[in-house]
């Protein structure tokens, strides 16, 4: 990456816009969170979109997404959720990479599908790696910018990267939906499963749970039917990580996420197995969940293929450089 350049001005920050990346590895045995993006898949894909690397940063949008005016001409992408994003009052296309011109100005409206949106820019947004990482810790005020949610009068900057690009676009048949009424979720059993009655195991995996409004980057509550445990509701603190599923004494089952803590002293029942960790990051309070146990050969099949995807795909754009131009919204 050259030296980076301005390329936003945050006319307005939106509910909760923050610079996230993949996350700040390593440090777990120190006490630091890890973070990260909440929608991984949405993230690479942005990224892709527009020839950035894997681990670039990006702007997580929660909900009303933020204004930017464009600082110089660039291409961006916004995958995820869709917020109604419009540039100069026309809408823009989802899941594609396109121009926008210095002074063009990038809005978000009502909510429509989904709960976060990620704005990829040619360079990834450059603020100063801490730990390994420019992703954002709110609750520790670490990382991204300054530490902290975006607020208005904030100037961003990007890498600027030699060399000319065309638009892409994920074909639809790839493009997730964030439509349904109830999400399925698959996992795995354990590590603590053997601390939970087979009555309560039964439940978990048969019975719909509904997201409550006590959610937030670290973990999700849900509401259902009760989960028994055999005996203690407790543990000596142990490992947790994106997607572990703790009971605490009341029955009810948190999902940890982008934000959680290190080590935990809930039992943990479950896991939300890597290819389904997108989905979490898509869930709105209300909406309901339910849990299909598969097994670890499967899981790990899954992720192969999930990743092995992934890999061909950016191969793909490298190797066919611009084979899908998009219209400048501008022209």
């Amino acid at each position: 990456m050259a030296m980076s350049e301005a390329c936003f001005k945050v006319v307005k920050a939106g509910l909760l816009t923050t610079v996230q990346d993949a996350g700040r590895r390593g440090y777990l045995h120190a006490g630091v969170v890890a973070s990260g993006v909440m929608d991984p898949f949405a993230y690479r894909i942005s990224n892709l979109l527009v020839g950035n690397s894997d681990d670039a940063a990006v702007l997580e949008a929660t909900m009303v997404g933020p204004t930017l005016l464009a600082e110089r001409d660039q291409f961006i992408s916004i995958c995820g959720a869709d917020l109604s994003a419009t540039i100069q009052g026309r809408r823009v296309p989802l899941w594609a990479s396109f121009r926008m011109r210095k002074g063009e100005q990038l809005s978000f409206g009502k909510p429509v599908d989904g709960v976060r949106a990620y704005i990829a820019v040619r360079g990834g947004i450059d603020v100063p790696k801490i730990l390994g990482s420019r992703s954002t810790y709110l609750k520790g005020k670490l990382g991204g910018f300054n530490g902290r949610a975006l607020q208005k009068g904030d100037s961003l900057c990007a890498g600027k990267i030699s060399g000319a690009w065309l638009g892409h676009r994920l074909a639809a048949s790839f493009v997730p939906s964030y439509k349904e009424k109830v999400v399925s979720l698959r996992v795995l059993l354990g590590p603590d499963k053997e601390m939970f009655t087979k009555e309560g195991i039964n439940h978990f995996l048969s019975t719909y749970y509904k997201l409550t409004n006590a959610s937030d980057r670290m973990g999700c509550r849900l509401t259902g039917a009760e989960i028994e445990h055999a005996d203690k509701a407790d543990i000596l603190s142990d490992a947790v990580t994106f997607g572990t599923i703790q009971v605490p004494k009341n029955g009810q089952p948190i999902i940890l996420l982008a934000d959680r803590q290190t080590t935990g002293g809930y039992p943990r029942i479950a896991h939300v197995i890597d290819v389904d960790l997108q989905k979490l990051g898509q869930l709105k309070p209300g909406q309901e969940v339910r849990f299909k146990e598969i097994d670890i050969e499967t899981a790990q099949k899954m992720a192969s293929g999930h990743y092995n995807w992934l890999r061909w795909m950016r191969l793909s754009i490298d190797s066919t450089f611009g084979h899908i131009k998009i219209k400048n919204l501008s022209d």
